[in-house]
């Protein structure tokens, strides 16, 4: 089985997150292959932003998922390990990036985007990494309140 190591981001603007519909007509988070010497955090702030066009700061980490397909062009399995980052945007201008098969996207109220998101896996990491972002966000509050 072929191992690819990979990385992705959970992408947070207020109560908003951030989905893409892909060329199977599902929607998923913003992620890929670590390529040659790039660490884990550079690859998913540049699948972000290569992705959606969205210019996103890492907030936390949010953990780690993998799944299994069969690959038709290498005619062998492969198992994707997603390293995961929650990530904060400071706006809500996405765009899909089309020549890489995303027909639309952007950010979603989060119980429409839970409705939309093809796998369970993702709806479980979107619900855990908005609990840690709003966490996030009332820490920085009370911080700006002092």
């Amino acid at each position: 089985m072929l191992i690819r190591n990979c990385a992705g981001g959970v992408v947070f603007k207020d109560d908003k997150v951030l989905i893409l519909r892909n060329d199977k007509d599902e929607w998923v988070l913003p992620k890929g292959k670590i390529r040659g010497d790039q660490l884990p955090p550079e690859t998913a702030l540049h699948r972000v932003q290569f992705e959606a066009g969205i210019d996103a700061e890492i907030v936390s980490t949010a953990g780690e998922t993998a799944y299994e397909f069969f690959s038709i062009t290498r005619n062998a399995p492969v198992c994707n390990k997603i390293t995961w980052y929650i990530m904060e945007s400071e706006n809500l201008a996405a765009d899909p990036n089309t020549e890489e098969g995303f027909s639309e996207g952007g950010f979603f109220d989060i119980a429409e985007a839970m409705d939309k998101i093809t796998y369970s896996q993702d709806k479980s990491l979107v619900s855990l990494s908005y609990k840690r972002y709003n966490e996030f966000r009332d820490y920085r509050e009370k911080l700006g309140a002092r």
